[in-house]
C-alpha cells in the first residue's frame, strides 16, 4: 500500500490520478488533497477518499470548506501548502498544480526527502537546474507523469543512458497543425480550447495549441534525463499514439504506444516498478492503418522555436520564457490579447531581461516580478 498525496486535485490530472487510486483501492491509500478554489469538488473528493489533511489555496474559501467537512483536517493558503509539502510519512506527492507557482511545492517536496510525481513541468523548465540537483543531494525520484516523458522513461528502463543517440518527442500538432499560419490572426479562445485528442484543462489546452507544451518538454526531457537539446528530435504525430521514441547508437529505436489516456502515464508513476491493470484500457492495432510521422514547422510555430532560443541560451531565459507564457495565455483566456500575441510577447521579455547565467530560487522569483510588471507596463494591460 503506497501512501499519495495530490497537490491539485480538482485539476484534470488530479482528477484522473484519484481514477487510478479509486480503480487500486488496495494498493493506494490518499494521505491529502489540495486544491486551488474549487471546494465544492474538494469536498465530494474528501468525501469518498477520506485523507487525513486537505487544503485549499484560496483562503477565502477556507470557512466554507470547514462548514462541510468534519473529521479531516483542514489547511488553507500558501502556508498550508508547503504543510502537506513537508509531510514525512508519503509514499508520492502528484504535484499536478498548474502554471510557475508549482516551483516552490516541487522544491518543498524534494527538500522533505519525498519522492514526486511530476505533472507541473513548468518547474523543471524554469529551474531545472535547481530541481535536479536538489533531488540528487536527498537521493530522491522524480517520476514524470506528462504522457511523453513517461514514454521515454518507459523506453529507457534497463538501458545504459550513454547509449542513447537522441530522443524523439512527438507532438499531436493540437487544433491548428492544419491551418495556415495566415490564419493564426483570427484564432478564437474557443478554437484554441478545442483540441483534436486530449482532454486538459485550459492553460496546458493553448499551450498545446501554440506548441509551446512540447517546447517544455523538450526543456524537460533535457533536465530529466540529461539529454543536450541538439539529441532531441521533435515530430508531429497526430493519432497521438507513439508518445515518444528513443533511438540508442546501434540505430535501434524503442517507442511507446498506446491510446491517449493521462491515467496510464500516472498510474506509472504511481507503481513504479510495478505496472497494474488498467482494465478499460486496452490497445488495438489493427486499428490503426497508419501512423503519421510530420516535420514541425518552427516558422508557424513560433513559441517551440523560442523554447530552442531559451535553452541554448542558457541561463535565465528558460524562467522568463515560462513566466510570460503563463502570463501571455491567462490574457488570451480574457480577451485581452490576440493568439498571435502569445509568442510576440514572449520574445519582447526575452529580449529585454538582465540575463543571469544560473538563477537561484530567489532571482527567480524576482525575474518573475519582472516579467509581470514589464507585461503590464509594456503593453499596457
Amino acid at each position: 500500500m503506497k501512501t499519495i498525496g495530490i497537490l491539485g486535485s480538482t485539476g484534470s490530472v488530479g482528477k484522473q490520478s484519484l481514477e487510478v487510486i479509486s480503480n487500486h483501492k488496495n494498493k493506494f491509500n490518499v494521505k491529502f488533497l489540495a486544491a486551488n478554489s474549487n471546494i465544492d469538488l474538494l469536498i465530494e473528493q474528501t468525501k469518498k477518499f477520506k485523507p487525513e489533511f486537505i487544503c485549499i489555496y484560496d483562503k477565502s474559501k477556507y470557512i466554507e470548506l470547514k462548514n462541510n467537512i468534519s473529521k479531516t483536517k483542514i489547511l488553507s493558503g500558501n502556508e498550508g501548502l508547503m504543510n502537506l509539502c513537508a509531510l514525512s510519512n508519503v509514499d508520492i506527492i502528484l504535484n499536478a498544480i498548474s502554471g510557475y507557482s508549482g516551483l516552490e511545492s516541487t522544491m518543498k517536496i524534494i527538500e522533505s526527502g519525498t519522492d514526486i510525481a511530476l505533472s507541473n513541468k513548468e518547474s523543471i523548465v524554469q529551474a531545472g537546474h535547481l530541481v535536479m540537483n536538489l533531488a540528487k543531494s536527498k537521493n530522491v525520484n522524480i517520476f514524470p507523469v506528462d504522457s511523453e516523458h513517461s514514454a521515454l522513461w518507459q523506453c529507457m528502463v534497463g538501458e545504459q543512458e550513454n547509449k542513447i543517440r537522441k530522443i524523439i518527442l512527438t507532438a499531436s500538432g493540437g487544433p491548428f497543425r492544419t491551418l495556415s499560419k495566415d490564419d493564426f490572426s483570427n484564432v478564437t479562445v474557443a478554437q484554441a480550447l478545442n483540441h483534436p485528442n486530449w482532454e486538459m484543462g485550459k492553460k496546458i489546452t493553448i499551450d498545446s495549441a501554440t506548441m509551446m507544451n512540447k517546447g517544455f518538454e523538450m526543456i524537460e526531457a533535457h533536465w530529466l534525463f540529461n539529454i543536450d537539446s541538439k539529441n532531441i528530435e521533435i515530430v508531429v504525430h497526430p493519432q497521438s499514439i507513439i508518445h515518444s521514441m528513443v533511438e540508442y547508437i546501434d540505430g535501434s529505436i524503442k517507442a511507446q504506444l498506446s491510446n491517449p489516456d493521462m491515467r496510464l502515464p500516472i498510474q506509472y508513476a504511481f507503481s513504479f516498478p510495478k505496472r497494474y491493470e488498467l482494465t478499460d484500457l486496452t490497445f488495438d492495432i489493427k486499428k490503426f492503418s497508419r501512423l503519421d510521422i510530420e516535420p514541425v514547422d518552427l516558422n508557424k510555430f513560433k513559441c517551440l522555436k523560442l523554447s530552442f532560443d531559451a535553452i541554448n541560451k542558457g541561463g535565465s531565459n528558460s524562467v522568463i520564457l515560462n513566466v510570460a507564457n503563463d502570463i501571455a495565455v491567462d490574457l488570451f483566456l480574457n480577451d485581452k490579447i490576440t493568439f498571435i500575441q502569445i509568442p510576440d510577447i514572449i520574445e519582447e521579455c526575452m529580449s529585454n531581461h538582465s540575463y543571469m547565467n544560473s538563477p537561484k530560487l530567489s532571482d527567480i522569483l524576482s525575474l518573475t516580478k519582472w516579467t509581470k510588471k514589464y507585461i503590464k507596463e509594456k503593453f499596457e494591460l
